[in-house]
Parts: C-alpha cells; structure tokens; sequence
C-alpha cells in the first residue's frame, strides 16, 4: 500500500461535541421557552401530577421509618406522661384520703361537743368545758389529766363526765391542770342505782381488765345482765341520773353470800377527748337548816357554861 494513502491524523482522545458554551445557550433558552410555555398553556402540568402519581408509593414507602419512629417516640412519652399522671392522682387521693379522715375526725369531734353541750343543758349544775392532755404517767392507776384547773374555778372532788356518762372525779388540783381519777380505777367508788329495780349498790373499778364491779350485793338481788346504772346522788358528789355503767357478767354461784357482777363503763377512758367538769352536787344543796330556822329556842350563855339542857315549852 503506498505511504500517500494513509491518514497520518491521529484519532482524538476524547470524541468531540458541540462546545460548552453553545450548550449552555442551548439549555437556557429551552428553559426560558418551557417555562412561558408552562406559565401560558399549563404544559409541565400533566407531567407533574403524572410524577406525583408515580412517585407517591415511594414516598409512602420513604414515611414508614419516619413515622414508625415518631410513633414510637409518642408511645415513650404517652408511658412517661401516664405515670406522672399516675402518680399526681396517688398523690391526691392521698391528699383526699387525708382531708376525708380530718373531716371525719372533725366531724365526729363535733357531734362529741354538741352532745356535750346539749348535756350541759340538762344538768342543773355549773360545767366547764376541758380537753384531756395525757394519761397519768403513774403505770399502777388510771388517772388522766385535764387542761383546766384552780385559776379556771375547777375544785377538788369535782365529777367529771362526757357526752356517754360518768369519766371519773378531780382528785388533785393544780392552778393550770387537774388529775382526774378514772371509773376503772381500783379506788373509784361510785354509789348507783339500777334503773329497771331501783335497788342501790356502789360501783367500784377493775383496773385489770378495765371494767368495773358492782359489790355487796346479795346473791338472790333482782340484777341482769344488761342492766343499766346511773349516779344516785347520795354521795354528795355526783348529780343523779348520770349513766355509769351496765352489768355484763352476773355470777351468783360463789361461796360468799354476794354475787360477783362485772359491769362494763358507759364512757371508754382511751378514747375521749373533751369532757364537762362539774361542781361538787354537795355545793348545789341548801345549807343544813339551823335551830333558829325551825324554832327551837337558843340557849342562854348561862346554860351553856352550867351545862343545863334549855328548857322545853309546853305545848298549848
């Protein structure tokens, strides 16, 4: 082959096209007409809504993870929330529990003090109102302590009763305080006498088993279980018709000539609160009437330093 015919040229490295500039014109103007075209004839709208239709399974598919873990985060939070909302209504019914306890504390301590106030208006004797502070630290009596004493006009001997009936007598005196000695103590003696007989006995106190005793009665008395004893008023101290106690336990087989009856207090020590401490029934009595008020005659200085009896007059 002769030398002449060959293409001595060499091939290019890469293949060549139109030039970059003339591209960019190209693709610009295209886009400036597309985007008349668009603005005047709608013409990518098709185009549009045909992509939106295609891709929308994608993107649905892209969302899943998304909301899965949105999801899940609001789960998290909910549980979160849930408990503290749990929590907060523990906390306030623990809060209504303690208010419902106090109202009913208050309102038992009410009925307590109304009862207390409409037996003050059926005693004929002077009372004051009193709070009980503590027991008596002795361990071998039942006494108790009230918040009234001699600079609030409390006396010794004082009855002292609540809302139920007799609590026990003032048996010490301090000017801000006052020890009261219970029903139940070992040396309480009430004089009482049963409603449904009439028949009158003394109640004495069990500290043992907190009760009280009804002694000195004979064997054959007309006492039963149930009956109901109240204040007498014999001893001076206490008004009449106070409720005491009832017979709970009658036992008349015993080898003595008297019947063993335990009695149970109308008033439970432990439990009250406020009480009425009443004046001695024996200052609410007339004074003992004197000679000269029934008309005897007086006797003469003489007669009394001689020690002659006074003269009787005769009657008419």
């Amino acid at each position: 082959m002769p030398l002449g015919t060959l293409d001595r040229s060499p091939p290019p490295f890469f293949r060549q096209g139109p030039s970059a500039l003339s591209r960019l014109l190209f693709f610009a103007s295209l886009s400036v007409l597309l985007m008349a075209a668009d603005t005047r004839v709608g013409l990518t709208t098709p185009l549009r809504t045909a992509a939106a239709v295609l891709l929308h399974p994608i993107e649905r598919a892209l969302l899943v993870p998304v909301r899965g873990v949105g999801s899940l985060n609001d789960y998290v939070s909910g549980i979160t929330q849930a408990r503290q909302t749990t929590e907060r209504a523990r906390a306030e019914l623990t809060r209504q529990a303690e208010r419902s306890l106090q109202a009913d504390q208050l309102l038992q301590e009410n009925a307590r003090l109304r009862a207390l106030l409409e037996l003050r208006d059926r005693l004929a004797v002077r009372t004051r109102a009193a709070e009980v502070l503590y027991d008596a630290p002795d361990p071998y009596t039942r006494k108790i302590i009230i918040d009234r004493g001699s600079s609030q006009g409390v006396q010794h001997g004082s009855p002292v009763i609540n809302e139920l009936g007799v609590l026990g007598q003032v048996t010490r005196v301090y000017p801000l305080t006052a020890e009261v000695t219970l029903v139940v103590d070992e040396n309480a003696a009430i004089p009482v006498h049963n409603i449904r007989t009439g028949h009158r006995g003394v109640a004495f106190g069990d500290p043992s088993a907190d009760s009280m005793e009804l002694r000195f009665v004979a064997a054959n008395a007309d006492v039963q279980v149930g009956d109901l004893l109240q204040t007498s008023g014999l001893d001076g101290v206490y008004p009449p018709g106070l409720p005491v106690a009832k017979v709970r336990r009658l036992d008349r087989r015993t080898q003595s000539d008297f019947a063993k009856i335990a009695l149970i207090p109308a008033t439970a020590p432990d439990s009250v609160r406020h009480v009425l401490v009443l004046e001695p029934a024996g200052q609410q009595l007339p004074p003992a009437p004197t000679a000269a008020d029934v008309g005897l005659p007086q006797p003469t200085k003489d007669a009394t330093k001689s020690g002659a009896r006074p003269a009787r007059k005769d009657k008419e």
